[in-house]
């Protein structure tokens, strides 16, 4: 394997987790882990708007990076022949 896809295996499983994380970290609809974990950051009267906006775009930035590792990875990672040793 070469070093460049040890780069992006790394920034893969980087982006894959960040995206969980900010996944979760938006405010739901009713109770939940949501819920529990954006209610303690931040107050809901005060400035959630720009939170949200700033999280949203994170989640996005962290998603197209996952996606676009993906692709590159698919394109480049090794492909192995069966029988040869």
């Amino acid at each position: 394997m070469s070093p460049l896809n040890l780069i992006f295996l790394f920034i893969l499983a980087v982006s894959a987790v960040l995206t969980i994380i900010l996944i979760l970290l938006h405010s739901g609809k009713g109770t939940g882990v949501s819920d529990m974990i954006s209610s303690s950051m931040y107050n809901s009267t005060a400035g959630s708007g720009v939170w949200e906006k700033n999280l949203d775009r994170l989640t996005v930035i962290t998603a197209v990076v996952f996606g676009l590792c993906i692709l590159v990875m698919a394109l480049t990672f090794p492909q192995g022949v069966i029988g040869m040793a």
